[in-house]
């Protein structure tokens, strides 16, 4: 350590100022204390990467665009909902597609979809509502013939729910997925042989049944002519007020040549102050008295610790003497930080999501915000419906960056990510929007 603080120390005596350096060095020249910075780190403000001697850098330009935003008295607000000027001709089915998340962000990106099919019936109201002009086939997936579509699609895209796989077979292939709706989505390649498939799922994928899952799903996609990369994407990094990560695997067809590209982290983050500026009244869920009268104790960005120790026994019952943080309990969220990951439920006692200034749970529209929906964006069903569908949703500017990258990918452009060479596997930055 000592070693990096010297070579900092003497780049920044001969006048050149250096960029990626230690927390302690930012703090000297910043004004911001180690601990502010280690704070903003771990709450994901700004990012920290290693250096080739595992020491934890930062880069200065970052925290300190940071350290004036939050200092600012009439802060910029980055909170937009973004959408491409110009329509493409390129095509996309999406199975499973919710309350229209995915959706939405693909179509902002210059996409268009031949085909969005949907099971959940509030889901497919919501799409019907929004969608004017989208072939939206209603009903299970699994009764669905997509041989019609073959050769018509550029792009496969689907948010499979992960279910649990069978490894009674030696070996891992697509007739051992049979019975998961992974399979479902496999078929509709088979049966559509798209350019590009796009699949989607929550980080935990990677370690599900010690990797067996991932490596089944890999070796579905090799089995049926596609070479697949994945990426975990964090969306708080992707213009998305909400600490959110999602797992994204690209799939391209054998026969093409064509670079992978995922979306390039930005070095800002937006606020929930931003994003729910002027955000429109709506429903919302309410706290029971009890609840009401412990959540009002707590200060903006604290959970159940920052209670009296007596309230704090009292409120955690037997979850008091477990281990680990469980920081989700009785918390605040903050206004100058992106929310937290958003559940089915606004009040769900593991994971409380009260708002940062009022005692009562995020409403529905801002549920929303925090997705990146537009406020015009209606859902169909009961307030719980609602919640469970924004919650469940993939965020739209997320779905935006990663349909950028797949329309960069289809014009054999570099584009805003990181780019991996489908024949050698070699990575290269690609070119900024």
């Amino acid at each position: 350590m000592q070693g990096v603080l010297l070579y900092c120390r003497s780049r920044i005596r001969k006048g050149t100022e250096i960029m990626a350096i230690t927390a302690l060095m930012a703090s000297e020249q910043l004004g911001v204390s180690v601990d502010t910075i280690r704070r903003w780190d771990k709450k994901g403000l700004i990012k920290s990467t290693r250096d080739s001697r595992k020491y934890r850098i930062f880069d200065l330009e970052e925290i300190r665009r940071l350290r004036n935003k939050l200092h600012s008295t009439a802060p910029a607000n980055n909170f937009k909902i973004l959408r491409s000027k110009a329509k493409t001709q390129f095509t996309a089915i999406e199975l499973f597609a919710g309350a229209g998340g995915t959706a939405l962000g693909f179509e902002n990106a210059g996409l268009n979809h031949l085909l969005l099919n949907e099971l959940d019936r509030d889901c497919v109201g919501t799409l019907g509502e929004n969608l004017k002009n989208a072939h939206i086939l209603p009903g299970d997936v699994r009764v669905a013939d997509f041989t019609p579509y073959r050769g018509k699609a550029d792009i496969v895209q689907a948010g499979f729910p992960c279910q649990a796989f069978s490894y009674a077979g030696k070996k891992l292939g697509f007739e051992e997925t049979r019975g998961t709706l992974f399979f479902e989505f496999a078929r509709c390649i088979r049966e559509t042989r798209p350019k590009i498939a796009v699949g989607e799922n929550v980080r935990g994928l990677l370690n599900h049944d010690n990797g067996k899952t991932l490596r089944t799903m890999l070796s579905v996609f090799d089995e049926l002519g596609y070479g697949v990369r994945h990426s975990v994407l964090r969306a708080q990094y992707l213009d998305v007020p909400q600490k959110r990560e999602r797992l994204i695997m690209i799939a391209v067809r054998k026969d093409l040549t064509m670079p992978f590209l995922f979306p390039k982290e930005r070095d800002y983050t937006v606020s929930l102050r931003e994003a729910l500026k002027d955000c429109p009244p709506s429903e919302g869920q309410k706290y029971p008295k009890k609840k009401h009268d412990i959540l009002k104790r707590i200060p903006e960005g604290g959970y159940w610790k920052d209670l009296p120790a007596e309230l704090q026994r009292e409120y955690m019952g037997a979850s008091f003497f477990h281990t680990g943080g469980r920081t989700g309990m009785a918390r605040r969220l903050s206004w100058d930080e992106p929310s937290l990951t958003l559940t089915c439920a606004p009040a769900q006692k593991q994971t409380e999501r009260c708002h940062p200034a009022e005692t009562r749970p995020l409403t529905v529209r801002e549920y929303a915000r925090i997705q990146t929906f537009p406020d015009a964006w209606n859902f169909s069903g009961s307030q719980t419906s609602q919640y469970r569908q924004i919650g469940n949703a993939v965020p739209v500017n997320l779905a935006y960056h990663i349909g950028r990258c797949l329309i960069a990918m289809l014009e054999g452009a570099s584009a805003d990510g990181t780019m991996v060479d489908a024949t050698h596997g070699n990575t290269a930055t690609g070119a900024l929007f």
